[in-house]
């Protein structure tokens, strides 16, 4: 998850910009959860896994040829 689009109840303002102590701290642990695919923005997860399914399907056509 991103803080891009999140607002701070505390502020009103974007999370992004860390205008209050609430939003740098909620800003400093989402990047400190990140995972392998923390960074991945919904496009980049959906253009891997049709590139893993690609990859599938190619293999069962080589594999059965």
């Amino acid at each position: 998850m991103t803080c891009d689009r999140l607002v701070c109840a505390n502020c009103a303002g974007p999370v992004s910009e860390g205008r209050c102590s609430v939003c740098r701290a909620h800003r400093a642990r989402l990047h400190q959860e990140g995972g392998p695919f923390a960074t991945l923005t919904p496009a980049a997860m959906i253009g891997l896994l049709l590139t893993l399914i690609a990859v599938a399907v190619l293999a069962q056509r080589v594999a059965t040829a």
